[in-house]
């Protein structure tokens, strides 16, 4: 028969001691804000993942586009708004959760699904446009109450954008022929040629983006400076393949019949490589 537990002075109604503990209350409630944090952050994380697979799809499929500063292929641009609709109702889902201080808190949780949307967001003002997508216009294109993607996230995905331009300018120059240029198309409505893209091609553009990124002072600013030598590798990488393209062709000319292209055999896949 078990024993029953006595008070100090030997009577047997000895209250639980966990009732009177000052600190269960308080332990509770850490548990609790503990259990919503790791809840928040999962919800934010898995978001922001089908984000940056949307987000690739749509890259994908822009990549398939045949000009730039033209409108889209109406089954692209179908495409693409179908997708980036999904991706505004995701960040609609996560909106509750990055109000406030959570802004910043979770803000490396939810960085790369911004980076990856950037990026394929960029591309397709490219196509379309043949400018960049400005920080305005990016937020205008997210849910109103959804915390804006910062300059360092903006200025990552730009880095993401050149490995694009080069993958289409490859593309492209492989079955015409000339590298990808900045003209006028009849199917754009003038008000949007607010500038002479006749010289402009995918080649200066994406020189202009290495001399921007080269000058670019990431001094004291951890987020970029942490990733900032591979980017910029990898972008100088990525002109550098057109850049060697482009001068095949000029200087080959010449010697080649006309309606020649490069040959983009794998036995010649390091004169003119298609995938970075």
């Amino acid at each position: 028969m078990a024993g029953i537990k006595r008070s100090y002075d030997g009577t047997d109604d000895m209250e639980d001691p966990k009732s009177e503990s000052p600190y269960l209350s308080m332990f509770e409630t850490f548990r609790t804000k503990l259990d919503a944090h790791h809840d928040r952050r999962e919800r934010i994380i898995k978001a922001s993942r089908d984000i940056t697979a949307l987000s690739k799809k749509i890259i994908f499929s822009l990549q398939r586009a045949q000009n730039i500063n033209a409108r889209l292929p109406a089954n692209l641009a179908k495409d693409a708004g179908t997708k980036k609709q999904a991706i505004h109702d995701l960040f609609k889902s996560i909106e509750p959760d990055l109000q406030g201080i959570n802004a910043w808190r979770y803000q490396r949780s939810i960085c790369f699904g911004y980076q990856e949307y950037i990026e394929a967001a960029s591309f397709q003002q490219y196509l379309e446009n043949g400018t960049l997508l400005s920080m305005q216009d990016l937020a205008a294109s997210l849910p109103e109450e959804i915390p804006p993607a910062s300059e360092e996230d903006h200025i990552l995905g730009l880095f993401d954008l050149t490995g694009e331009m080069m993958r289409f300018a490859i593309t492209y120059t492989a079955t015409h022929g000339k590298v990808p240029s900045c003209i006028h198309s009849e199917d754009v409505d003038m008000e949007r040629q607010s500038e002479d893209l006749s010289q402009r091609t995918c080649l200066t553009d994406l020189q202009q983006l290495r001399g921007s990124f080269e000058i670019l002072d990431t001094k004291g600013n951890k987020q970029i400076e942490k990733e900032y030598d591979q980017k910029m590798k990898v972008m100088k990488t990525s002109v550098e393949k057109v850049e060697n393209v482009a001068y095949g062709l000029a200087v080959r000319k010449g010697e080649r019949p006309a309606g020649w292209v490069p040959d983009m055999s794998t036995d010649r896949r390091t004169e003119v490589e298609a995938v970075g």
